[in-house]
């Protein structure tokens, strides 16, 4: 070989080397919120902003949603192969499509925001003063797919209930204009929706379904089954760049919120800023998290979590908790620690 041909073999070789390097480096993954960017996505962004998806090698997509519970069918199907959705509801999915094994990896509100939200000129107060009342929810709310769970725990009598399915968009408005009496929603959603329809703060009444009798879990990031298989260290690396993320928001949520507001412009920024500190506060910080670190579940919570989904919804394919949730890509507890 001449000084020049080898010279010119060695170029393609580092060529090459440069092009596969570039390929592992940087792996293309789309991720699908639950619904907007506003503060409770901090994390995702902080792991964006901060490069601690880079340092894995990801390129990361975020995306809006279409709500917690839809948006499972978008990771069966393959369109997003990382999603955040409710876990109660993944549990109804898998248990109706038993062929499509989309499983949770790591849980970020481990106290679920379902909440039903009221002014307090209606006297709710407790769920019995919900008997004769207007219920205004979303057919694909997650706090809604957990209604007839906190009417059994609760022994009230949901006949008394008129329920009118309402739009996300609309939800709020309408109890603010009095169409409804009390809505179905993440509490530090419709909290903070009813404040920009000028309701003030003293004025709303927050009814936490986890505060009633419900053992259940929240939000999680899912995988696609397919793409967990193919890609085991794409799916670590994700989680792991997350709990990252989550951690930093927890540390500093006035530095993290910078990073939804560059992706939110008309946002309030004094409003997605308290949204944030209370998804941190009420549902992803809780003092099991403090004590056991970010992303895991207790096995045993999430199997008499879905022995209370049973209570109220008929299985066929009752999945068990391990069919639901995997520890397999989390990074050691030491790592995920506060």
């Amino acid at each position: 070989m001449t000084k020049l041909s080898f010279k010119a073999a060695f170029a393609a070789i580092a060529v090459i080397s440069c092009s596969t390097y570039g390929a592992t480096a940087q792996t293309a993954v789309k991720f699908a919120l639950d619904w907007k960017f506003e503060g409770p996505s901090a994390p995702y962004f902080v792991a964006i902003d901060k490069g601690y998806y880079k340092a894995e090698g990801l390129d990361v997509t975020v995306d809006t949603g279409p709500g917690s519970v839809q948006g499972i069918a978008r990771v069966a199907a393959g369109t997003y192969p990382l999603g955040f959705f409710d876990i109660n509801s993944l549990v109804k999915f898998r248990d109706q499509q038993p062929d499509q094994k989309v499983t949770a990896v790591m849980m970020v509100y481990d106290r679920p925001p379902f909440s039903l939200v009221s002014l307090k000129k209606t006297g709710i107060k407790t769920p019995k003063d919900l008997e004769g009342k207007i219920f205004g929810a979303p057919a694909a709310d997650g706090a809604f797919a957990q209604w007839k769970a906190f009417v059994k725990e609760n022994k009230f009598d949901d006949s008394k209930v008129k329920i009118e399915n309402v739009g996300f968009p609309v939800r709020e408005p309408m109890l603010a204009q009095g169409k409804v009496d009390f809505i179905a929603g993440f509490s530090f959603s419709s909290f903070f929706n009813l404040m920009q329809n000028n309701i003030k703060p003293d004025d709303i009444s927050v009814m936490l379904m986890s505060d009633h009798g419900l053992v259940l879990y929240g939000n999680a990031i899912m995988v696609n089954p397919d793409f967990a298989k193919a890609n085991p260290k794409v799916v670590q690396g994700f989680v792991r760049a997350t709990i990252k993320g989550v951690i930093d928001t927890a540390k500093n949520p006035e530095e993290a919120i910078k990073s939804v507001m560059k992706r939110n412009e008309t946002g309030d920024l004094a409003i997605e800023l308290a949204r944030l500190k209370m998804s941190l506060r009420d549902n992803m910080i809780t003092p099991w998290v403090q004590a056991n670190g970010v992303g895991g579940v207790d096995m045993e919570r999430l199997t008499k979590s879905i022995d209370q989904i049973a209570d109220t919804y008929e299985f066929k394919n009752r999945p068990t908790a391990a069919d639901i949730f995997s520890n397999d890509f989390l990074p050691p507890a030491s790592e995920r620690k506060l």
